[in-house]
């Protein structure tokens, strides 16, 4: 093979990794317009699985509910459907998910029902016995320190209060081989079924369960602030 050819073989090769890597950062923290994008199209995707995991959970018509790493805003429309007598607070890290969460949810924002704000899970801006039920939907695998951040959550709760964590991944599900692959390129913790009960334990969680459904690589992990 000419020198020329192998060049642009090895050119081609580091495109396509410098493409898969910058839509891996996309993932983790969306930016700009096709972050913007992304976000929508999560919108989508996520929303069998959540509507799914909302169901699993006993949201009051006047719950203060925290939706963490909010994304494109659909979990908190749900929520507001949940809670119409309650107050809907999002965050998320990414300020283009922010921004395409206002749009989702403006006439709600408008109204006073929703907040939105840009924060880090590891140090929610908000005071101790906050929130009423506080979810996050594949958002937990990507977290700078879990068992802190977990921690972090259980401050902000009330007591009695809910943490709800949804993902459509957990090693030892369905499609265990596929994402065994997935997560490690996306620098993505890779918890089982016990791992999550286990990290949410530690943290000082009761009642804790996972939930499932057949065929599907969901998990839904809840557990309760001791009263």
């Amino acid at each position: 093979m000419p020198p020329s050819d192998t060049i642009l073989r090895l050119l081609r090769i580091a495109l396509v990794f410098g493409v898969v890597l910058w839509l891996f950062r996309q993932v983790r923290k969306p930016s700009g317009p096709m972050g913007r994008y992304l976000v929508r199209a999560m919108n989508q995707s996520h929303s069998k699985m959540t509507e799914w995991a909302l169901q699993q959970v006993g949201v009051a018509k006047n719950a203060v509910v925290l939706d963490i790493g909010c994304g494109g805003g659909r979990t908190i429309q749900r929520l507001v459907a949940l809670a119409p007598e309650g107050e809907i607070v999002g965050v998320d890290y990414s300020a283009a998910s922010i921004a395409v969460s206002r749009e989702t949810n403006a006439a709600d924002v408008k109204a006073g029902r929703v907040r939105l704000g840009q924060a880090s899970v590891a140090a929610l801006p908000f005071p101790d016995r906050t929130f009423d039920v506080v979810t996050a939907v594949e958002t937990h695998y990507y977290w700078p320190d879990l068992p802190a951040n977990v921690r972090e959550i259980l401050r902000a709760l009330k007591p009695g209060g809910t943490l709800v964590l949804i993902a459509e991944t957990y090693r030892g599900g369905p499609f265990r081989f596929v994402y065994g692959i997935i997560m490690p390129l996306l620098r993505a913790a890779f918890l089982s079924d016990e791992e999550h009960r286990e990290l949410l334990v530690k943290a000082g969680f009761t009642d804790v369960v996972t939930k499932h459904v057949s065929r599907k690589n969901w998990i839904c992990a809840m557990g309760r602030k001791p009263v």
